[in-house]
Parts: structure tokens; C-alpha cells; sequence
């Protein structure tokens, strides 16, 4: 790769000296430059529209929501763009998650430089990059209930609990989709209501108590 022209990436922080920090530790790797950043998920859209970066970096919690239901909405405004999610959360739920919706990579903040520049390398190459400690913890977990993506995102923001049209205008998706969406999961769950689906969230560990 040491030919070809770096690679571009958006951090995306709602903290800006978590982002400052990032950026330079990446900016210490020859073949990576920081073409931008964003402290939410309004401004990152932007960026992205802008820049079209090769990877992002995004922190798995953007304020008080939960980056992995904007995933469908970023690929969609940047479909290049690879995305790497970079957080605190070492709960192998999480990490299943982000992948199940669109998220290429998983990577705690705590790991090196080193680990991290190699996660957005192999990413960048069309890889998939698991941190190494939740990969067999990530493996071994029972797939959600045989739950899609985006059956997950629909599921957590319904135990949240938003209406059919607030998880439709969140997702991006049709109020018609998102009923669809429930009663596949009302019937994948054996749930007769929302009290149901929010025991099953939290048994799936898709929420927490």
C-alpha cells in the first residue's frame, strides 16, 4: 500500500479532545490522513457528503444516542465509505450489532496505535476487523435470537420506547416497514406486546436496565 495514495479518514467524537487525540495518533502513520471530523450525527452526514472519506471512525455513542442506528443513513449519504466503530463498550452484543448493521470494524479505545492502525488498514482493504478480545466472546453468543440487523435497530428503538414513526423517521424507513419489522419480531420473539419485546431487549442485552 505504500504507493498508493493515503487513505482518508473522518473521525466522528462528541467529545473534541477525544477527537484531537485521534487524530494524532493517526496522523503519526504515513499512509493516513484526517480529512475530517464531527461532534454529531447532523454534522457528520455533512462531512461525509463532503469529504467521502475512505474510513470512519465513529464513536459508538454520539451524545445520548446510540451511533448504530444512524449506520443505514451514512453509508447512504457516503456508500464508500467504510466504517470502524471505536468505543469504550467491550460488550460482545455491541460488537455483533454494529456488524449485523453495516459497521465494518470494532475497536476499543483503549488498544494501541498499532492495533488501531491495523483495524483501519484491513478494513480499508475490504476486511472486517473485530478487536481481538470480544472476538471469541462475539462468536459464541447466541446469534440474537436469529434477529437481523435491522430487526435489532427496530427492536431497540421499540423497547426505548418509540413509536412506529419515530423508528421509521430514526431509520429512514416507511412506517409500513417498520410494522412489517415489528410483527416479524413479535413472531420471531413469541411477543404479544411491547412489554414482551422490551424483556426480550434486555435479555438479548440490545438495551440495558
Amino acid at each position: 500500500m505504500g504507493s498508493s495514495a493515503p487513505l482518508t479518514i473522518v473521525i466522528a467524537d462528541d467529545h473534541a479532545v477525544v477527537r484531537e487525540g485521534i487524530q494524532l495518533l493517526l496522523e503519526a502513520e504515513p499512509d493516513f490522513t484526517v480529512v475530517g471530523e464531527a461532534g454529531d450525527l447532523e454534522a457528520l452526514r455533512d462531512c461525509l457528503a463532503e469529504r467521502c472519506p475512505t474510513i470512519l471512525l465513529l464513536d459508538l455513542h454520539m451524545g445520548r444516542e446510540l451511533s448504530l442506528s444512524a449506520l443505514p443513513a451514512l453509508h447512504a449519504v457516503s456508500p464508500q465509505t467504510r466504517i470502524v466503530i471505536l468505543t469504550m463498550q467491550d460488550d460482545p452484543a455491541f460488537a455483533r450489532q454494529a456488524l449485523a448493521g453495516g459497521a465494518a470494524g470494532y475497536v476499543l479505545k483503549e488498544a494501541p496505535r498499532s492495533e488501531l492502525a491495523q483495524a483501519i488498514r484491513t478494513v480499508a482493504a475490504g476486511g472486517t476487523y473485530l478487536h481481538p478480545a470480544l472476538g471469541a466472546r462475539a462468536l459464541a453468543a447466541p446469534p440474537d435470537a436469529g434477529l437481523t440487523g435491522r430487526e435489532i435497530q427496530v427492536l431497540r428503538l421499540l423497547a426505548l420506547g418509540h413509536t412506529n414513526a419515530e423508528v421509521a423517521e430514526q431509520l429512514y424507513l416507511s412506517v409500513r416497514t417498520v410494522e412489517s419489522h415489528r410483527a416479524n419480531l413479535q413472531r420471531k420473539l413469541d411477543a404479544s406486546g411491547r412489554p414482551d419485546l422490551v424483556r426480550h431487549a434486555l435479555e438479548l442485552r440490545i438495551i440495558q436496565a
